[in-house]
């Protein structure tokens, strides 16, 4: 089996891919050979239809397109909004966005997709898409993630970053659904944290123009940031060894990599970390911004 890996930014880092994925593709040899992208996701920074992140993502679709499409990269729209309303349905960028990404040359592409509501509107009207379901359902209950597993709309689901580690249970799925499981593997959100469902929807509120105020966080760490040695001692944290000695083994081979409010340079930190071999490490960062005249101060 090989790993898949879906990637943040396509409209928020387009500038970054633009330099790397001729590195990933002209030099593989850099490159672990039991893992590919699998997708790269995003969304504009003004999508009504967005959420889990707002205001990020401000590169022109037809360039977007054209980049994803030199290298047969599937694209994915994150249109999780989670408080939409029938109003919202007729938004006349998302639905340009949906008849642009929908006329693929080379992979089909998918949106990750929150509200049923949206989703039967895109299926009935964009039906060349694959579906994703996106993780802001927060599906922490094992139950529930079997259930949305065996929805024929979803082609992959993403389960709450609590159930990475419940081996037992993620053992008992059949291959069929272990085929349709994306495992989030880089989240640093507090692991006891009770109100994460309601941060999705007060930025979902804010994707819609709404003045709510800001959801106050309840992790211990809140002021900290993002930060990927913080992530790395998540219990949920799933690294490279965790991927080839439990994951793969298991029958699991879709991860996605969290971080499109990030900056490009930890985007780059996770690329080389997941994907890069080490020996090979210090190439990819020369190739991408390194030079002998660099200050960092």
């Amino acid at each position: 089996m090989k790993t898949y890996y879906h990637l943040p930014g396509l409209f928020e880092f387009y500038e970054f891919y633009k330099v790397f994925l001729p590195i990933f593709r002209e030099h593989r040899e850099y490159f672990y050979d039991w893992c590919d992208i699998g997708s790269i996701y995003g969304a504009p920074g003004d999508c009504l239809w967005g959420g889990g992140r707002v205001g990020f993502g401000d590169a022109d679709p037809v360039k977007v397109k054209s980049l994803m499409e030199a290298y047969n990269i599937s694209m994915r729209l994150t249109f999780s909004n989670s408080m939409l309303r029938q109003e919202h349905l007729s938004d006349p960028k998302c639905n340009e966005l949906c008849a642009m990404f929908e006329d693929s040359d080379v992979k089909k592409n998918g949106i990750i997709i929150h509200s049923d509501l949206l989703l039967e509107y895109v299926k009935k009207k964009y039906p060349g898409y694959y579906f994703v379901s996106s993780t802001t359902k927060v599906l922490t209950g094992f139950e529930d993630l079997c259930k949305e597993l065996d929805r024929e709309d979803f082609d992959y689901v993403v389960p709450d970053f609590r159930l990475n580690k419940e081996f037992d249970k993620l053992s008992s799925l059949t291959a069929a659904q272990k085929d349709k499981v994306e495992f989030l593997c880089n989240e640093c959100c507090f692991f006891g944290c009770y109100d994460r469902k309601k941060c999705y929807e007060n930025v979902s509120l804010k994707c819609l123009g709404q003045k709510v105020e800001d959801h106050i966080c309840v992790s211990p760490d809140k002021d900290k940031g993002y930060r990927f040695s913080d992530a790395m001692n998540n219990p949920g944290f799933i690294g490279i060894d965790d991927i080839q000695n439990t994951y793969l083994p298991m029958g699991f081979s879709n991860f996605k990599i969290e971080g499109r409010s990030l900056g490009n340079a930890i985007i780059l930190e996770f690329l080389l970390y997941y994907m890069t071999k080490p020996s090979y490490q210090l190439k990819v960062r020369e190739e991408i911004y390194l030079d002998s005249s660099l200050d960092l101060f």
